[in-house]
């Protein structure tokens, strides 16, 4: 196993780093085509991609990365940091209207 801390110092470097397993650096690799320039996902990424992992892990791996960057983008927009967006939703939920939509879209009551 690979010492965490040394890891983080040669990440910015990864390529040429000998404390990656080629996995780890072909899954890198992806997310930075997802984050940062889908250009980078060429015929080469796509071969590397499929000779390190099982098509559900491409997708999966994907999908965390495209998730992730995105809601951190949202947040950003929203001019707010990761926890604020969350503590904002559960003070407002005390004053949230509860609809019963299967009798009518009426409000019937407040939380609290």
């Amino acid at each position: 196993m690979h010492d965490k801390e040394h890891r983080y110092s040669e990440l910015s470097n990864i390529e040429n780093s000998d404390k990656y397993t080629e996995r780890e650096k072909v899954a890198v690799a992806y997310t930075d085509a997802i984050v940062w320039n889908p250009e980078l996902a060429d015929d080469s990424l796509w071969a590397q991609l499929h000779a390190n992992f099982s098509e559900p892990e491409i997708v999966e791996l994907g999908y965390w990365a495209g998730f992730t960057s995105g809601g951190q983008r949202w947040l950003h927009t929203l001019h707010t940091n990761q926890g604020e967006l969350q503590n904002a939703i559960e003070k407002n939920r005390k004053h949230t209207i509860i609809v019963d939509r299967s009798i009518s879209a009426q409000p019937i009551g407040y939380s609290t």
